[in-house]
């Protein structure tokens, strides 16, 4: 903020003197002010359509085998629980999953719009198809018409079959919630968390790890408009990624002894 100002009064200057610089400065200052409700004002929007999109896509995908089961709803409501959405934040959730189990429900526009609003960011789109596969799992069991659908939602999002397999790995070995703790997780499971194959170098292995912490991380994903209260569903992704690398890790070393 102050070098904009700075280079406003410089260039102010150099063109009135003085009174040019105060002029300058006051442009640098009301361009800054403008830029930063424009950027915060873009951040709300995102942070308020994520929300809405997850719920009303929850919707749907419980809607899709037919009915919403006694165990989904109940999910959808620990969920207003663990995002701690305050009174009027639960009716617009409330609202939205209605929305979403209506028959005439556009499942594809509101991907559409979300793709739109988060700008691409895999990882923001990622925690989105997490929260969803929670959901659907949620009774135990996945309908093959969830199921359907829950990859529509994926594809329609631009996921890969890769990105795919690592949402669900990691849901399989969401048990382990401290860094190193690996009970949950399979090996096979933890290549998929990573993105890399088997016989991946362990360069490979540590340069996936480090991108995906650093793509994941809760202040970066919250700055591309993650709402805060899915923090600590962030902050649960990235330790399942270390979860990940620390077994691929020691279970390397304990081969090569």
């Amino acid at each position: 903020m102050l070098i904009v100002i700075v280079i406003g009064g410089v260039l102010g200057y150099l063109i009135g003197d003085f009174l040019g610089m105060l002029i300058g400065a006051g442009l640098g200052y009301w361009l800054v002010r403008r830029l930063r409700r424009s950027i915060l004002g873009r951040l709300v929007q995102t942070q308020r359509q994520f929300l809405d999109s997850t719920f009303a896509v929850m919707g749907c995908l419980c809607k899709a085998d037919g009915q919403v089961t006694r165990d989904e709803l109940e999910m959808s409501m620990r969920l207003w629980e663990r995002l701690r959405l305050n009174a009027q934040q639960r009716e617009r959730a409330k609202a939205a999953f209605n929305r979403g189990k209506a028959p005439e429900f556009d499942l594809d526009a509101e991907l559409a719009t979300l793709r739109q609003v988060a700008r691409g960011q895999h990882a923001l789109l990622q925690m989105f198809l997490q929260v969803q596969l929670s959901a659907i799992t949620a009774d135990g069991k996945v309908h093959p018409a969830e199921q359907e659908m829950f990859l529509r939602v994926a594809r329609g999002l631009g996921c890969s079959e890769a990105e795919i397999q690592q949402i669900e790995a990691m849901l399989r070995g969401g048990g382990a919630q401290a860094p190193g703790a690996t009970s949950g997780l399979s090996l096979e499971d933890a290549y998929r968390v990573l993105g890399v194959d088997e016989d991946a170098s362990d360069t490979e292995v540590k340069r996936a790890y480090r991108r995906l912490m650093s793509q994941n991380h809760p202040d970066k994903l919250a700055g591309k408009g993650l709402p805060e209260s899915m923090r600590e569903m962030a902050e649960e992704r990235t330790r399942e990624i270390g979860n990940a690398f620390e077994l691929i890790k020691k279970t390397r070393e304990q081969q090569a002894a």
